[in-house]
């Protein structure tokens, strides 16, 4: 089954439109960046350009002979895997400043690191999203559901990705078991999330990065200190803080810092630290029970709804910031979500019946999401 992913309206806007600035889709490896290419490749009659493969990158030379030859086959280039060609920075500033060519390139967004100055000088010359892994807005859009089962769908919906997550080769193929599907995320743990970085970035030790992650996974809607981590790994602090700047860079791991406001009362230098992807985050504990037999069964709905929303908040270009609220005496709230206009929301997020906690020290909405009405809440929360 072909799933329409959110940014495809997105790229088919771009593509219709005026604008040759070139249009990044950013995203971890195996999101369906790739089949969105091969989808739009298809569609125009283009080939696409594989960045991970040399003789394509060869291709792509900053010399006007042969980026014509280029422009006078395929008036829309595609690119994937864009970050492991620095370079390309040039190339794309020449395709779109000499040729006027529309590019679509996928990647990483550490192109932005990786090419560093020469990535700056591309400012306002481009346009970015995100595929991430199905967000529960893409899956309702391309499943069939009669009203009287909606509740049903959205609970089961709820379980499923909450122990397997959404990466799409996970959760779109119908006839895999379960035993498949753990099989399938220690791949793409091992292969793509875990060596693939490890390859880029040119790490040393592919072991302390899985306990890294592993230690984290543990501690799902607790404040993760990095000296604490160091010491129980014997590791570097500057090294363990450098691998979870990289597991963040790289939508492996999302970032929810602490709110501070002039209010005494607030306190807490640590970040929460949530996973894109609860498969993933379960391969690393090896656990894939049902979420009810489970002690972490709080952490894992928190996490699931951080994801989503944060997902809601990429898809969409929302211009909210997220954090979380602590005082000094331990009360806490789950989720501020700040927009521009320095406007709150505080959303308390429980798998059964709760209320917000009122604590929060500026004028603020109230919302609490739990297991049956996360849907509705996360859609309106984000609008």
């Amino acid at each position: 089954m072909l799933y329409k992913r959110s940014i495809y309206t997105q790229v088919e806007d771009y593509l219709k439109g005026d604008s040759n600035k070139t249009f990044f889709i950013w995203g971890p490896r195996r999101s369906g960046k790739t089949t969105l290419l091969e989808r739009f490749s298809k569609e125009l009659g283009v080939p696409f350009f594989d960045f991970d493969l040399e003789t394509d990158r060869e291709l792509f030379v900053p010399r006007r002979d042969a980026l014509e030859k280029l422009v006078a086959t395929h008036k829309v280039i595609l690119i994937d895997e864009v970050q492991t060609y620095p370079a390309a920075t040039v190339v794309l500033k020449m395709l779109q400043g000499k040729f006027k060519v529309k590019v679509i390139a996928t990647g990483s967004s550490e192109l932005r690191q990786k090419a560093n100055e020469e990535f700056d000088t591309m400012a306002g010359r481009f346009h970015e999203n995100y595929c991430l892994p199905l967000s529960v807005g893409e899956i309702e859009q391309n499943t069939s559901i009669v009203p009287y089962e909606q509740a049903q769908f959205f609970q089961s919906l709820l379980e499923r990705l909450q122990i397997f997550g959404s990466y799409p080769e996970v959760y779109i193929p119908e006839n895999i078991s379960e035993e498949n599907r753990i099989e399938l995320l220690g791949k793409i743990l091992d292969t793509y999330v875990l060596k693939d970085v490890i390859n880029i970035y040119n790490l040393k030790n592919t072991k302390l990065a899985k306990d890294i992650l592993r230690k984290i996974a543990l501690q799902l809607g607790s404040e993760v200190s990095t000296r604490e981590i160091a010491e129980s790994l014997g590791a570097n602090k500057d090294t363990v803080s450098n691998y979870i700047e990289i597991f963040i860079k790289n939508y492996i791991l999302i970032p929810l810092p602490s709110f501070k406001t002039n209010a005494r009362k607030a306190v807490s230098e640590n970040r929460k630290l949530y996973f894109y992807d609860l498969g993933i985050r379960n391969a690393l504990v090896k656990d894939f029970r049902e979420t009810k037999l489970r002690p972490d069964q709080g952490g894992l709905f928190e996490n699931f709804i951080i994801l989503e929303i944060e997902k809601q908040r990429k898809n969409t270009g929302a211009k909210r910031s997220l954090y979380f609220y602590r005082e000094y005496g331990g009360k806490e709230v789950d989720l501020i979500i700040e927009d521009y206009y320095k406007k709150y929301i505080c959303v308390e997020i429980k798998t059964g019946e709760g209320k917000v906690k009122d604590i929060f020290p500026l004028p603020h909405q109230k919302n609490l999401i739990n297991s049956k009405n996360y849907f509705d809440k996360i859609n309106k929360i984000m609008a």
